[in-house]
């Protein structure tokens, strides 16, 4: 009976499907028109990062290099709760450098699309045994933003002899590039840029038709979000390249929007309790007007005057008109006492 994973739970394949020598793990979802989702494995080490860029397994990369993990590719299906895409791990021939298999999920060229996860319904993983096809385990995968652009769906590891797998459900707003990063994977790293050409240096011929790659090494994919082929650079700081990602950025002042970012600051915002994402940004007016204070009570540099200093302002003026006025009179001036007047009649006393 096949075993309902929640994130981070997981289950023993010696005791869920004892004698068990291969595995499938089918992933599905449904999303619509226009996007193009691809699965792949990563095979890691004792670090954590993969061995090499050949243990990336992926639609430009198939095979493992020790054959062990094989991306068996669309399964025919696309229909509501059917299986997409399928990777073979045979377990007894994985190499015993591989501490674990990392299955991931990336949208392609999600950011010009402006897709996410948010877009994508049912997804899932499920771990059946390659022999049989019974069901060990699933994972039904839920997005916890909806921005996510890649998703690390689960897990095979070993404990001692055994092999457990795990339910990850870990969201990327950077896409497979975020992904390829955090696992060390090199071939999705965007290439140096080309020294300019000097002036007098004649124009390059037609580039030749791209080679196929050689046995073993896997291409640049189709999916290159950091290869600069953007116009937009990093929202947060132009310096950090191209904006690869698009999140929903909230600021400290103001209403929230999407932007395109780098990826670490991408993984930056999503990790951050908003609204403080970022320090307060150049070009974007976010003085704050203290409420409930009237404009011509604020000078330009933002300070406020107090009621009694009003009254005091209006008082002196007042007084002042009132003694000018007596200045310029001819009358006779009068003694102002307490504001009474005084008169010549001594009864007033």
């Amino acid at each position: 009976m096949s075993v309902a994973l929640t994130k981070g739970g997981n289950v023993s394949l010696n005791r869920q499907a004892p004698g068990v020598r291969s595995v499938r793990v089918c992933l599905g979802w449904t999303a619509g028109p226009g996007y193009d989702l691809d699965a792949s494995a990563l095979l890691c080490g004792a670090s954590g990062k993969v061995l090499t860029d050949q243990h990336f397994v992926f639609f430009n990369n198939l095979q493992s290099p020790d054959g062990a993990v094989r991306h068996l590719g669309a399964d025919g299906g696309g229909g509501e709760g059917e299986d997409r895409e399928r990777i073979e791990v045979r377990l007894a021939d994985v190499s015993a450098d591989v501490q674990k298999v990392v299955f991931a999920v990336a949208i392609y060229d999600a950011a010009q699309r402006r897709q996410a996860f948010g877009q994508v319904r049912g997804a899932y993983v499920r771990l059946t045994d390659a022999d049989g096809g019974a069901e060990v385990a699933r994972y039904d995968v839920t997005p916890e933003t909806g921005s996510e652009t890649a998703m690390v769906f689960g897990e095979l590891y070993r404990n001692g002899a055994d092999w457990k797998f795990r339910a990850i459900g870990q969201g990327y707003a950077s896409g497979l590039a975020g992904i390829a990063t955090d696992f060390g994977v090199d071939v999705l790293q965007p290439a140096p840029a080309a020294p300019s050409a000097p002036v007098s240096a004649p124009a390059p011929l037609p580039p030749m038709p791209a080679a196929a790659p050689a046995a073993g090494v896997p291409a640049v994919p189709k999916t290159q979000p950091a290869t600069g082929s953007s116009p937009v650079t990093c929202f947060f700081d132009p310096t950090h390249g191209v904006g690869s990602a698009v999140v929903l950025w909230q600021p400290q002042w103001g209403v929230p929007r999407q932007v395109e970012t780098c990826a670490a600051c991408a993984q930056r915002v999503q990790t951050t309790v908003p609204p403080f994402y970022t320090p307060p940004q150049a070009g974007y007016p976010q003085q704050q007007v203290q409420p409930h204070v009237p404009a011509q009570q604020q000078d330009q540099g933002g300070r406020r005057f107090g009621t009694g200093a009003m009254l005091g302002a209006g008082a002196a003026g007042l007084v002042g008109g009132m003694l000018l006025n007596e200045a310029l009179s001819d009358d006779e001036p009068r003694v102002v006492v307490n504001n009474y007047y005084e008169d010549d009649d001594d009864s007033f006393f």
